[in-house]
């Protein structure tokens, strides 16, 4: 595309503004993660795991939106730290289940307790109908991008 040519106006592209809320989200998640020695992954895997205890490194990668690489070395230091547990061998297959520990739970509930105050931040002004119709929006969104492209 050359200079004279038309880009897309970040002004009202909803996807630009999309991605500076998603970027403004992580930084507040992140400057609350901080003094608890967590970063937004950290505290992503943790969630996930409380919620669905014995997931894989693959399927924590994909709910943490992180390379298996990446989440392979975050579960290597979070075993080593003793927040989560991993079997030696896996009891089917390749993949290790894993599962907090009593200190991932406790560090867990202080790191939710900060991402909930971050979220409620982000909601102030919103009425509960705005709530809910951006909630409604944003998931029909992501089916959108997520169903095969129709017009190919």
């Amino acid at each position: 595309m050359s200079q004279d040519e038309p880009g897309i106006d970040l002004e009202t592209s909803l996807g630009y503004l999309l991605k500076e809320a998603s970027s403004a989200l992580r930084v507040a998640m992140e400057a609350v993660l901080r003094p608890l020695g967590m970063t937004v992954t950290h505290y992503s895997c943790l969630e996930l795991l409380a919620q669905r205890p014995g997931l894989s490194n693959s399927e924590l990668a994909r709910g943490a939106f992180v390379t298996r690489q990446s989440m392979n070395v975050l579960l290597q230091t979070l075993e080593r730290d003793g927040y989560v547990t991993r079997p030696a061998e896996a009891p089917v297959g390749k993949a290790l289940p894993t599962r907090l520990t009593p200190r991932g739970r406790r560090s867990l509930a202080k790191a939710t307790a900060a991402v909930r105050s971050v979220e409620l931040r982000m909601l102030t002004g919103l009425t509960e109908a705005d709530q809910s119709a951006a909630h409604t929006l944003l998931q029909s969104m992501i089916r959108s991008l997520s169903s095969p492209h129709q017009n190919d």
